[in-house]
């Protein structure tokens, strides 16, 4: 714990490294250039196989089976698509 001069001249040291470096602050606050986000493979791995489940019930004649299957597998591709979308754009594109 810092005594309260020792927090008076942190604070002081802070205000100035914002005034001579905005931009190492702004990096240092996650202002910076973010990293790039991989697209979950596993994801799009399990929607492969969930589709192929969905073709197989299919042609198997569970039709209702099938079409659960195939809703929750383009569910998890617009999943990927969205969050891959976000992390290469940014929130507010």
């Amino acid at each position: 714990m810092l005594s309260r001069e020792d927090s008076r001249r942190l604070a002081q040291l802070e205000r100035q490294l914002r005034r001579e470096d905005p931009e190492f602050c702004a990096r240092m606050a996650g202002g910076g250039r973010p990293e790039r986000k991989r697209i979950p493979l596993s994801l799009i791995l399990a929607a492969v196989v969930v589709w192929v489940t969905a073709l197989i019930l299919a042609v198997a004649g569970w039709w209702i089976a099938a079409a659960v299957a195939a809703l929750w597998a383009t569910v998890m591709i617009c999943v990927v698509a969205y969050r891959f979308g976000v992390a290469r754009h940014g929130r507010h594109s």
